[in-house]
């Protein structure tokens, strides 16, 4: 029997672990109340954001681009009892709805959003993050990129979004961004300092570990 690929992840979502009620409300309200809603994470993938998070069991989490605050809350999920995400947003546009919902979640003294450009504001942090997610504009990616492997321990997490840019980066050489993330994914692909994996998953995941 066939099924379509809504179908077929409609059955993923329900075989998976239960989705927090206030995510399920954002999700709604991301749909009701902003242009690209498409943006947000999603049920299944925030499943597997926060999985990945309760693995690694992160004290420090960076997370580049917020838009309404699905995946931070996701990410949040497997943070050490004392631990903190960083999120940055370029767009204050959200931020009524990211506090919202952050208030909403256990997690509103453990999550710290910080507005502005990331390229800028990136290249000023320092200490050590576990888990780092790259979800921002896709033209710097590389250097969001090597930004992050400065501040990834030893053993921490990238884990990086829309790698596969509606399948662009094979077929559409035409598309800045497609060329931009096909540069990101072969600077990924040959940096030795790590071990990755690039996976399928809706608009693909790369995961990346720091040897």
């Amino acid at each position: 029997m066939n099924f379509s690929d809504i179908r077929t992840e409609d059955y993923c979502i329900r075989m998976s672990s239960d989705i927090p009620e206030y995510l399920i409300e954002l999700e709604k309200e991301t749909h009701l109340v902003t242009t690209m809603p498409q943006m947000i994470s999603g049920r299944l993938q925030g499943r597997l954001l926060s999985f990945i998070s309760r693995m690694v069991n992160p004290h420090n989490i960076l997370e580049l681009g917020t838009f309404t605050g699905y995946s931070a809350l996701c990410l949040a999920e497997g943070l050490k009892q004392n631990g903190q995400i960083t999120t940055i947003e370029i767009d204050r546009e959200f931020q009524m709805i990211t506090e919202k919902y952050f208030k909403k979640s256990l997690f509103y003294d453990r999550i710290k959003i910080i507005f502005g450009d990331a390229k800028n504001l990136i290249s000023n942090l320092s200490g050590h993050f576990d888990l780092i997610y790259i979800d921002a504009y896709k033209q710097d990616y590389i250097f969001y990129y090597e930004q992050s492997m400065r501040l990834l321990r030893k053993g921490g997490v990238i884990i990086t979004d829309n790698v596969l840019w509606s399948g662009k980066v094979i077929c559409e050489p035409e598309d800045k961004t497609a060329v931009a993330i096909n540069d990101f994914n072969l600077h990924v692909k040959n940096d030795n300092r790590t071990e990755k994996i690039m996976i399928p998953f809706r608009d693909g995941i790369s995961l990346i570990m720091k040897k």
